[in-house]
């Protein structure tokens, strides 16, 4: 039993720590990849594979705003 919980309560340690670390990746990579898009969305006429990264770029940006959303959502829950 003692060695059950402790099992179970250092992988929850380990998880939360995973989570944080996925979270702020997460929004990094959100925050590149919109600026990069803003940037190269001038020069699309220009040339085609920057044309092909910003048609691209929205759907790789979408999962990391559900991701965002969801962090900000949990932060303020947990400051009510």
């Amino acid at each position: 039993m003692i060695t059950t919980v402790t099992t179970v309560t250092t992988t929850t340690i380990v998880t939360g720590t995973e989570i944080i670390t996925s979270g702020m990746i997460a929004v990094a990579t959100l925050i590149i990849l919109l600026s990069l898009r803003e940037i190269f969305s001038s020069e699309v006429e220009k040339n085609p594979i920057l044309e092909s990264f910003v048609g691209t770029s929205g759907i790789i940006c979408l999962p990391l705003m559900f991701a965002f959303i969801t962090i900000v959502i949990i932060k303020v829950i947990s400051l009510l």
